[in-house]
Formats: structure tokens, sequence, C-alpha cells
């Protein structure tokens, strides 16, 4: 059963395209979440889900209920959707009650009370009814917001950047807390941010726009080990692109080494297969680099960025590439020092190589031979 689906919307501002085309589906208790940055988008679709803009094509569904299509958009108060706001939109002249209790129908009736009381005590405001907006803290207001939407048992509940105007460690925690209240109560839900670290805290699956279409909907896990375009894979995560070129047996020779994959190489975006001697781009997080004082691979370090348990190291290799390495924070090395590492990369992910090369079958030749030659190393996944 689908409780939201979106199909091919589009939306205009004047000759401008926002929405270009986006299709997904959402079934029911599931979370999902439109990352990307500003101005891909996200922010109009979400509005155009609430009802508070037309589209220019496509349609939009809930229930398999047709509430917009160019020619016809169901009101907002008639789509029974929740919405959370980024600035919160309490009422400052209510008490946290009150807010709460706005949306119901009798909000003087014993179950109204009922039903406000259990959302504070689920979103652990219980015992703070009588309080006005202004006497609590930006993520107590932010958790008020959200019952207050949950209040109605509303069919869909749409987030707008709800944790921007707090601080980065509330964020973490709030995102958290708000998926789990949302779980609890089997709320259907889906949210816009610009910050993956909420995406990937909050949501089931992710859509990362860009341009105003979808490039990839998935799992956090595969947008960051499996992403589908260069855009996603330089959105999400950290990471370098390293030149390779595809060899016999599933490799890919590359300055670190020559590595194995279980699976054929395979090019996104140009092909479904890599043929041998194809040139590659090979995304390598910084997980996938790995500190080895014993392996025969040196690199210096550039930069380090300290963060507790681990250190973010940024490398050189001896070709003047860079990388970067994730290492635990009791290898403490020195700006200039040279240190072993090996891959340890569970997906090989490529993408086709597109430079002067391309066009110069002796240049491809010459390369792919240098980096034979420069580094005999074999890492198997």
């Amino acid at each position: 059963m689908t409780q939201l689906e979106l199909i091919g919307v589009i939306q205009r501002y004047g000759k401008h395209t926002v929405v270009d085309g986006v299709d997904f589906r959402l079934a029911p208790g599931q979370i999902a979440c439109l990352l990307g940055p500003s101005g891909c988008g996200k922010t109009t679709l979400l509005r155009c889900i609430a009802g508070f803009e037309d589209i220019a094509g496509g349609e939009i569904r809930l229930h398999g209920q047709t509430v917009s299509r160019p020619d016809a958009r169901v009101a907002p108060e008639k789509r029974r959707i929740g919405m959370v706001f980024q600035d919160y939109a309490l009422f400052p002249h209510l008490t946290v009650d009150e807010n709460v209790a706005f949306g119901l129908a009798d909000r003087q009736s014993e179950a109204a009370s009922l039903r406000v009381r259990q959302l504070l005590a689920t979103v652990g405001l219980g015992g703070q009814g009588n309080k006005y907006p202004h006497e609590l803290s930006g993520g107590q207001q932010q958790r008020v917001a959200l019952a207050r939407a949950l209040a109605p048992r509303p069919e869909l509940i749409l987030l707008d950047e709800p944790f921007s105007n707090l601080d980065v460690g509330l964020r973490e925690r709030l995102s958290v807390e708000v998926r789990e209240i949302l779980k609890r109560e089997g709320s259907t839900a889906i949210m816009v941010t610009h910050d993956q670290h909420e995406a990937f805290a909050m949501a089931d699956e992710i859509g990362i726009m860009h341009n105003g279409r979808i490039q990839q909907w998935d799992t956090p896990y595969n947008l960051y080990h499996r992403p589908a375009n260069r855009f996603v894979a330089d959105f999400v995560g950290q990471g370098v692109l390293l030149t390779g070129t595809v060899g016999e047996g599933n490799s890919v020779c590359m300055e670190l080494g020559t590595l194995i994959s279980d699976t054929p190489v395979e090019c996104n975006e140009s092909c479904s297969h890599c043929e041998d001697g194809c040139r590659v781009d090979i995304l390598l997080r910084p997980d996938d680099i790995v500190h080895d004082d014993a392996s025969p691979v040196q690199a210096e370090v550039l930069h380090k960025a300290f963060r507790g348990a681990d250190i973010l190291y940024t490398l050189r290799l001896s070709s003047g590439s860079e990388v970067l390495s994730l290492v635990p924070s009791h290898h403490n090395h020195a700006l200039g020092e040279k240190i072993g590492i090996r891959l340890d990369a569970d997906h090989v992910i490529a993408f086709k190589k597109h430079d002067a090369c391309d066009d110069d079958p002796a240049c491809e030749i010459r390369v792919e031979q240098q980096a034979l030659a420069e580094q005999p190393v074999t890492w198997h996944r």
C-alpha cells in the first residue's frame, strides 16, 4: 500500500523549472528525507506536497487519491497533513497544552486533553503543559511543534528543515529522538534538510536532489557506498576520486595498487560494464584507506583534523594525488611525516574517466603502463 506517490511532478516559477519530473513513493510508517544543497527544489517540492502551491505537471497522490495536478488542487487543510516548520510557528499567547490541542476538533473535550497529555509525555515534556513557548528552550519548542503536528493523527507529517535553528549537538540528538517518536506513533513522514547527518539519523530512505531532480532515492547505506552518479558521490560523505584502469578478472589498477572486485566493475552513469583497458575514476572514502606501518605504499601527511576518537588525514601520494584516511587518534602523526597505507575497500565504485586522453589511445596506453609499473601491490575485496 502506498501512502504518498509523486508521478512526474513539475513546478515552475515563470520560465524557471524548480522541480523537474520527480517520482517517488512512500509506504505507510516510512520516514523519508529530501536532501540536497540550497536551491535544489526540495522545499518547493515539500510545499507542493502540502498543497501550498499548484504544480505545473504530473500528479501527487495520497492513499491513491489525486490531491494535486495541473488543473486541480485539494486545499491543504483537507489533506490530513501535519506540518513542522523551521521556526516552530508556535502561538506565543497560548500555553503548551493549548498549542498542542490547537488542531483538534474539540479542544475542550476530555479526549483532547488525554491526547495532549499523552503526546507531551511521548515527546518528553510531561508536566510542561502550563508553560508558554518563550519559557522553553529551542529543542523543547521543536518538540511542542512536533506534538501539535501529531495531535490530529494526520496521514502524513512534513518537516521543513526542523532542526536548522538548533546547535549541532542538539540537532543530532533531537533528530534521533524525533525518529523514535514518529516510529512509536506509526507516522509516515518526509523531511527536508541540507544536513546529511540529520538525514542519516532520521530517514529510512533518502532522495538526493539536484537541479530539481531526484538523483538517487535509496537507503543511507547505499547512498554512501553505492552512489548512482558523481554528484551523489561528492555530496554524500567525504572521499576522493583516484584514476584507475580496468584489467582482467574484475581488477582495477591504481597508484595505490590493484583492487580486485567480487563482481564486474561497472562504470556508473556511462555503461553497465567496464571493458578491460577502460579508464575510470574510483571513489575512495576515508574508511577505504587504512593506516598500516607494514605497507610498502607510503603517503605524506598534508593536513590532519582531530575528531576525538579519530583523526582525518589528508595524504599526498608520490604522484601528487591526494587521498583521505580516517585513523584512530592514538596514531598521531606530524605534518610532513610519511606513513604506510593500504586499501581496504568493500565496494568498487567506478565512474567513466573523461579527460584529454579519451581521444588519444596512445595516451591511455602510457597511463596504463605507468600505473602497472609503479605499484605491483594487489588488494582484494
